[in-house]
């Protein structure tokens, strides 16, 4: 059999699926770019990777290089006979596998390895990603008598400098490692076997998206066709249950396999019939009042608390949009705000919000319980406005309800109650399509743009695009309770 090389990152692909590592291997141009969400996850992964470095300072980095695999090696192993202690990004390889070891530390008892992940715990698939690495080091003739995963602290909370020590837990997995050695020698031979081979015929499952979402789903799942059981909503029937008798179009389904809400869904989605109860709707009207502000809030988070009072991965609001009408009939005046990038943006956004919403306002949200969340976050941090936020907490009145719960219900947004489904299906014409910034998590990664961008013009533009955003989700809700109210007339 010929030589087959394989990182760390192609075997732990291959333990999710053989399918997706023989085509990353034999057919990468079929591999769908990552999107910004996940780009972002990778970014904030070496992020949190150089941070972690701290934990043991003065060591030796062996800079990665792709095209150079055999010279880092033996930068490696050249560190090692130098008698250095601590290694970032070792490198190694052991019978044609290929691994880097995010630390590599020397300790009282020999050599400790730690791999680094920006998760706030110990998670099942990290286990065999370090013990591939464990497997490769020993394999290679460097004895480890520790593995570990070092990751984030989600109850430390920042005050002043960063205190590497607190952000960062350190869990012993060496007997969780020490037992997968056999079973990651196992696996390795069906990998390379496999891959000697014409590309597996393994179907679409679970495991396209446990733990991670798969990066070739377009080749897999291409023959899944729309209004498929694979679009039904809610928790109820086994979808790839169904799948495995042959059931795919939602239209096969036996209607007696499925509960209250999927069975609902899928009879408006074939007669596309519409539900409109004008009791419930006038119910959910009744409950505003005014002043009436609809309102919505954007925010960031980060692996590693940047302000104080912040933990990792805390949801920081930056932005908001805002719309107000004093009374019925009243006119509207839309507010808005932005924080400058490079401070804590938390007090400005909350001393304009108060400016904003009226005293005794009807607070209108779609999701309100996120925009709670933030406000009683915001309490916390700056206690003299708390009995201001707390009377603002129990004014919101939650946009989602009436969808969430189809008293309103277009057969067009397939068991969606999400604002981006709901919008263009109950307001023709209003939707998110061809902006620049159209949901929430691009709102985030733009925001991070212009905390990293020196180039006025751009950040000019990042901002109008965000204002832009964040207007039309306000500027929906306004839309949407005009077309409720026109339902019950």
């Amino acid at each position: 059999m010929a030589k087959i090389f394989l990182s760390k990152s192609q075997f732990t692909r291959g333990l999710q699926c053989h399918k997706s590592l023989w085509l990353y291997k034999n057919k990468p141009e079929l591999r769908a770019e990552p999107d910004s969400a996940t780009q972002a996850k990778f970014d904030a992964g070496h992020e949190v990777g150089i941070l972690a470095q701290q934990l043991f300072p003065g060591g030796t980095l062996i800079e990665f290089d792709r095209t150079k695999f055999g010279e880092k090696i033996k930068e490696t192993q050249a560190a090692i006979a130098a008698g250095t202690k601590t290694i970032y990004e070792a490198a190694f390889s052991y019978e044609d596998v290929f691994v880097m070891v995010d630390i590599l530390h020397k300790g009282a008892k020999g050599w400790e390895l730690y791999e680094v992940k920006n998760s706030t715990k110990v998670k099942e698939y990290q286990v065999p990603d370090t013990a591939v690495q464990y497997y490769v080091l020993n394999g290679s003739g460097l004895k480890v008598v520790k593995a570990s995963v070092v990751h984030l602290n989600n109850e430390y909370v920042r005050q002043g400098k960063l205190q590497i020590k607190k952000l960062f837990t350190m869990s012993d997995i060496s007997a969780e490692v020490l037992g997968l050695q056999s079973d990651v020698k196992e696996e390795l031979v069906k990998q390379r076997k496999m891959l000697s081979k014409g590309i597996p015929s393994i179907d679409i499952g679970p495991h396209c998206s446990d733990p991670f979402g798969c990066d070739f789903e377009a080749v897999c799942w291409k023959k899944i066709p729309t209004d498929s059981i694979f679009d039904l909503r809610e928790k109820g029937v086994d979808k790839f249950a169904l799948y495995q008798e042959g059931i795919v179009k939602q239209k096969d389904i036996p209607l007696d396999r499925l509960n209250a809400k999927q069975r609902f869904q899928v009879e408006s989605t074939l007669k596309k019939k519409n539900k409109t109860d004008t009791g419930k709707i006038e119910e959910f009207l009744k409950q505003l009042w005014y002043p009436l502000c609809y309102l919505d809030f954007e925010t960031f988070g980060s692996p590693i608390p940047l302000y104080d009072d912040s933990r990792t991965y805390q949801q920081i609001p930056f932005q908001y949009s805002a719309y107000v009408q004093e009374k019925t009939g009243g006119k509207l005046t839309q507010h808005e705000f932005l924080a400058d990038p490079g401070e804590d943006p938390r007090k400005a956004f909350l001393q304009s919000l108060l400016a904003t919403v009226p005293k005794g306002a009807c607070i209108v949200a779609y999701n309100a319980p996120f925009e709670i969340a933030r406000l009683g976050e915001l309490a916390d941090v700056h206690p003299k406005y708390k009995a201001r936020i707390n009377k603002m907490i129990d004014s919101f009145v939650d946009l989602m309800l009436p969808f969430k719960q189809r008293h309103v219900y277009f057969w067009q947004v397939k068991g969606s109650y999400s604002l981006k489904a709901v919008l263009p299906a109950l307001v023709p014409g209003m939707s998110y399509d061809g902006m620049e910034i159209a949901d929430g998590g691009m709102a985030e990664q733009a925001y991070r743009g212009l905390l990293s961008n020196d180039d006025a013009k751009e950040r000019s533009r990042i901002r109008k695009a965000l204002l832009e955003y964040c207007k039309q989700d306000t500027l929906g809700m306004v839309e949407i309770v005009k077309k409720l109210r026109a339902l019950v007339m």
